[in-house]
C-alpha cells in the first residue's frame, strides 16, 4: 500500500459515498474554499492497495516561519478506523508526508461518535470499537486534545443530528411542545420562508453580522461566503434558506384577532354579570390589550422598514446523504413571530424531501451549566428532538515536539489578539451600517 495524490474525480468517488465516513469537511470543495479564501493548501491523498483505495484525506497545510507548517484533515480519515491494519500503513504513509513537508504536527478529529442521547435523555454508548479506536490512536503515537467541552477545538465535539429515515410525523412528535407552539404561531402570522440565490448573499451576511455582534465571536468577510456558496452549488448542494415576514400580512391576522376579540366582548351581558362573565370579560380584555400593543408595535415596524422584512438567513450544506445547518443569522427585531423556528422547520423538510439520511445542526456545547453563554444556543437546538451526539475529539501527531510546544503555547495568544481586532472591525462595520 502507498499514498498518493488523487485527482478530485477519483477522490471524490471514494470520499462522498464511504460506507465508514463521510463529510462535507473532507470535501474537494472544502479544500478549494480554504485554498481561496483562508490561504491554506490542500491535498487530496489516498492510500492505495494494488490499485483500490482504500482510505483518503484531505490536509490541510498551513505555512508557517521558517519553512515550518502544519496539517490538519478536518473531520479525517476517511476510513474504516477499525481495520488495524490499514490505519497502521496510513499513520505511517502520512506521518512520512508530514517530514517531507516540514510538518509540526498532524491534527485529525474523526467523525466518530464517542456518546449519543437522544430526545429522551437515553443514553447509549455508541460501538465500543470506538473506544477501541482512541487507544489504537494513541499506541499509534496520537496525542489527544482532551474532552474538551465548548467551541476550543477546530470543530464543535457536540452536535444534534435528527435521523431522516424517520417519517416527517414521527420527527415532528419528537419536537418540544414550545417549539411546536412557536412553528405555529409563525405560520398563522403567515410569515414565509423562501429560498434564495447569489443576490441575497448580502442580506445573509448582514445578518451573520448582527447575530455575531450578539453572541460575541467572528467568522468570515462577505467574500468567504460567497466563495463558499459558489463552490459547493458547482459539485454538491448549498441552499440559502430566507425567512421574511410581511408585516402588512401579520398586521392582518393581528386585526381580524383584535375584532374577533372585540366581537366576543360586545356578546357579553353589559349587567348582572355572573362570575365566570367576569372572568372572562377580564381575559379577554387582557388579550385585547396585548393585541393593541402588537398593531400599534406593528404599524411602527411597517413605517421603518416596509411592508416585508428578512428576519432569518440559513446556509444549509448537502454533502453525500447528509446535511448540516452551516451558519445561522438572525435579525433581533420581531422575534415573537418565531421566522427562525419556522426557517428550520422549512430547511428540515426540505432535507428529508430530497431523500437524505442525517440533519446535522452542526455545533453545540457539552457544559450545560447555567452561567455557559452558549446555553441558549444549545437548548434552542435541542427544542428540534435531534440526538445530542459527542465525538471522540482532536488528536495531534506530534512530528517536530520543540516547535509543537512553543505552537501550542504562544500562538493562541496570538490568536486572542486577532479575535479582539476582528471584533473591533465587526462593531465598527455594523455601526457604519
Amino acid at each position: 500500500m502507498e499514498l498518493r495524490v488523487l485527482e478530485k474525480d477519483e477522490y471524490e468517488k471514494f470520499v462522498k459515498t464511504n460506507p465508514y465516513k463521510s463529510h462535507f469537511l473532507q470535501s474537494y470543495d472544502w479544500g478549494c474554499l480554504a485554498k481561496e479564501e483562508r490561504d491554506l493548501t490542500p491535498y487530496y491523498l489516498g492510500l492505495d492497495d494494488d490499485g483500490t483505495i482504500v482510505g483518503a484525506t484531505l490536509l490541510l497545510k498551513k505555512s508557517l516561519p521558517l519553512g515550518l507548517c502544519y496539517l490538519y484533515a478536518p473531520r479525517g480519515y476517511v476510513i474504516n478506523f477499525s481495520d488495524k491494519k490499514i490505519l497502521d500503513k496510513f499513520t505511517e504513509e502520512i506521518v512520512k508526508f508530514a517530514k517531507r513537508k516540514k510538518a509540526i504536527y498532524v491534527k485529525i478529529d474523526p467523525d466518530i461518535i464517542w456518546k449519543n442521547e437522544d430526545y429522551k435523555g437515553e443514553v447509549t454508548e455508541v460501538e465500543s470499537k470506538d473506544k477501541n479506536i482512541y487507544n489504537e490512536l494513541l499506541r499509534l503515537g496520537y496525542k489527544h486534545r482532551g474532552f474538551t467541552k465548548n467551541f476550543e477545538s477546530a470543530q464543535p465535539r457536540y452536535t444534534f443530528r435528527i435521523d431522516l429515515n424517520q417519517s416527517m410525523e414521527e420527527i415532528e412528535s419528537h419536537f418540544s411542545k414550545t417549539t411546536k407552539q412557536r412553528i405555529a404561531k409563525s405560520l398563522k402570522l403567515k410569515t414565509k420562508v423562501e429560498i434564495g440565490t447569489e443576490k441575497d448573499i448580502p442580506t445573509f451576511y448582514h445578518l451573520m453580522m448582527l447575530t455575531e455582534s450578539r453572541k460575541d465571536f467572528v467568522s468570515y468577510g462577505i467574500d468567504y461566503y460567497k466563495t463558499l456558496y459558489k463552490l459547493f452549488n458547482e459539485d454538491n448542494k448549498a441552499t440559502l434558506f430566507l425567512g421574511k415576514v410581511n408585516i402588512k400580512d401579520s398586521l392582518e391576522v393581528l386585526n381580524s384577532d383584535l375584532e374577533e376579540v372585540n366581537k366576543k366582548i360586545d356578546e357579553l351581558p353589559k349587567e348582572n354579570m355572573s362570575k365566570s362573565a367576569k372572568n372572562k370579560l377580564k381575559e379577554l380584555s387582557r388579550q385585547k390589550e396585548n393585541l393593541e400593543k402588537e398593531v400599534e408595535k406593528y404599524n411602527n415596524y411597517l413605517k421603518e422598514y416596509g411592508e416585508e422584512v428578512t428576519l432569518s438567513a440559513h446556509m444549509i450544506l448537502e454533502y453525500g446523504d447528509k446535511a448540516w445547518v452551516l451558519y445561522a443569522g438572525n435579525h433581533n427585531i420581531l422575534t415573537e413571530t418565531y421566522v427562525n423556528y419556522h426557517t428550520y422547520y422549512e430547511h428540515l423538510k426540505f432535507c428529508k424531501d430530497r431523500g437524505l439520511k442525517i440533519y446535522d445542526q452542526f455545533g453545540t456545547i457539552g457544559d450545560l451549566s447555567k452561567d455557559n453563554p452558549r446555553l441558549g444556543l444549545h437548548e434552542f437546538k435541542k427544542k428540534f428532538g435531534g440526538d445530542y451526539v459527542e465525538f471522540m475529539g482532536e488528536f495531534d501527531y506530534v512530528v517536530k515536539p520543540l516547535y509543537y510546544f512553543a505552537f501550542t503555547k504562544v500562538v493562541p495568544i496570538y490568536r486572542n489578539m486577532i479575535k479582539k481586532r476582528k471584533k473591533k472591525e465587526l462593531k465598527d462595520e455594523i455601526e457604519r451600517d
